[in-house]
């Protein structure tokens, strides 16, 4: 049940600051990658993957919101937890191995188009992400929930 002293507002605050979560994994994957590279790749806003995981601060944002409206002993607190580990176990379990086999076929095509018979053609490798990068966007996504609590 929603706490009694509960209003219109907080509920606000709690879809901003998971908003502002995702938004801020985003923000610190483009400086990550202008570092990196030296200048600015649009890629870095629309990409899977990389530091921090931006899907696991969202859901670990939800999750948190969810516990100080709710409760964190409450069923939909409960559920929204499930939900977001689950989310995050995909992030580095299959969609981490579907990266490694997109390299493996990467270099199989690459040894096939420099032999000549087939045309290349390369798959995005970098699909999932790391337990250190899913456990930074996690607590990312938890501190800015925080912040605007």
């Amino acid at each position: 049940m929603v706490l009694e002293h509960s209003t219109q507002y907080e509920v606000g605050r709690a879809w901003i600051s998971v908003t502002a979560a995702w938004v801020l994994a985003q923000a610190i994957k483009v400086a990550i990658g202008i570092v990196r590279e030296k200048r600015f790749n649009f890629r870095y806003l629309i990409a899977q993957g990389g530091m921090p995981s931006s899907h696991s601060a969202a859901v670990a944002a939800v999750s948190t919101a969810t516990g100080y409206y709710y409760g964190f002993g409450s069923i939909p607190f409960g559920i929204v937890l499930v939900f977001s580990l689950i989310t995050m176990f995909d992030a580095t379990g299959v969609r981490r191995a579907v990266g490694k086999q997109a390299t493996l076929l990467n270099k199989i095509i690459e040894d096939i188009y420099t032999s000549g018979n087939v045309p290349e053609r390369r798959l995005k490798e970098l699909l999932g992400h790391t337990p250190v990068e899913v456990f930074v966007g996690a607590g990312l996504g938890i501190f800015v929930v925080w912040l605007f609590k």
